[in-house]
């Protein structure tokens, strides 16, 4: 699966699920002053942004350290994205008795909501599959992160305009277009891995 800037935009903007992480920033920021909510969330956009930068640049060389294959990679990266898909299409249920009190610094709006396994994953085998193509992946990434950042900016007004069960609707969609990515991904790993054993 060769990715071109569109389509790997459009696997980061899956992966992050800006709209479905709109409950859980609305939860996570209920206890924020209302004036302060905005920067919360850009300075949570922008530490998710800078790890998964990190990771874009030094992935490939953590994966030599480790002793890791872009093959093993890709098939434990469709692994997570489909077992992120599932949660998704069937999401469990929201509590917050797991919200730290106060404002929310890191965890849980950057790591996990959008620096999760799977984006970190995915950066890395962006870059591991194209390393020439660096630049253009820190530019899907930036759009990827900029959507989000107003995503959740907006998030009180869209759900005000659009109402719970429509976010929802479209989350579940965007699980079931990333469960067939996650599975084609697989696929291609097993072929690959079974041409490697002839």
């Amino acid at each position: 699966m060769t990715y071109t800037f569109a389509s790997a935009t459009i696997l980061l903007l899956l992966i992050t699920d800006p709209l479905g992480n709109i409950p859980l920033f609305a939860n996570a920021l209920r206890g924020v002053a209302p004036e302060r909510r905005r920067l919360v969330i850009v300075r949570e956009v922008l530490i998710a942004f800078a790890l998964l930068l990190v990771f874009m640049f030094v992935g490939d060389a953590f994966l030599r350290v480790m002793s890791l294959s872009e093959l093993s990679l890709q098939i434990a990266g469709a692994a997570v994205l489909f077992i992120i898909a599932l949660r998704m299409i069937f999401p469990p249920p929201r509590s917050t008795d797991d919200l730290p009190e106060g404002e929310p610094l890191i965890v849980p709006l950057a790591i996990p909501a959008l620096a999760g396994p799977s984006a970190m994953a995915t950066v890395m085998l962006l870059v591991s599959q194209a390393p020439e193509r660096r630049l253009e992946w820190v530019a899907a990434l930036t759009v990827t992160m900029l959507a989000c950042g107003v995503v959740l900016l907006l998030a009180e007004r869209i759900q005000r305009l659009v109402g719970d069960r429509v976010v929802m609707a479209f989350e579940r969609l965007m699980g079931l277009i990333l469960v067939a990515i996650a599975v084609e991904m697989l696929l291609r790993g097993i072929r690959v891995f079974a041409s490697q054993l002839h």
